[in-house]
């Protein structure tokens, strides 16, 4: 990891990071402080633009009269367990858990279910990583700022 990266990393938590969340989920080209301290609930317009002008110390935002626009993407932390989609984020393990789970049910339809040492262990090498991919996802979820 960078140098840049390990500074990017400790200082981005807590309220920054949730700010900085809020920014990779709009899909607008840039917000302003009220609309962030109305999104987040902050207290007040001060905190947003505390924690909005932290961010653009870090070089991630860029602030032109009072508008702000997220000009780089960083994983650091617990986005590193995150991909953003439109706006959207979800954590990386869905992808793998949603295919192995297809993968299973596929199996499971297209193939007789007889008790042979085959069966038992296709259906063995299926369960087992999609429960621990399942497991992982949850994880993950639960992980993200709120």
């Amino acid at each position: 990891m960078k140098r840049d990266d390990l500074q990017i990393e400790s200082e981005l938590k807590g309220k920054t990071l949730l700010v900085y969340m809020y920014l990779l989920k709009t899909n607008r080209p840039s917000i302003g402080v009220r609309e962030v301290q109305r999104a987040l609930r902050f207290s007040s317009p001060s905190v947003a633009a505390y924690h909005l002008n932290k961010l653009e110390e870090l070089g991630l935002v860029e602030g032109v009269r009072g508008e702000y626009r997220l000009v780089r993407m960083v994983k650091v932390g617990v986005l590193r367990h995150f991909v953003t989609l439109r706006g959207l984020m979800l954590p990386r393990h869905l992808f793998y858990a949603v295919l192995m789970t297809s993968m299973l049910l596929t199996y499971i339809t297209q193939f007789p279910l007889t008790p042979t040492r085959h069966t038992v262990a296709a259906l063995m090498m299926g369960i087992i990583p999609a429960i621990i991919l399942w497991h992982e996802t949850l994880r993950a979820w639960r992980l993200r700022p709120t």
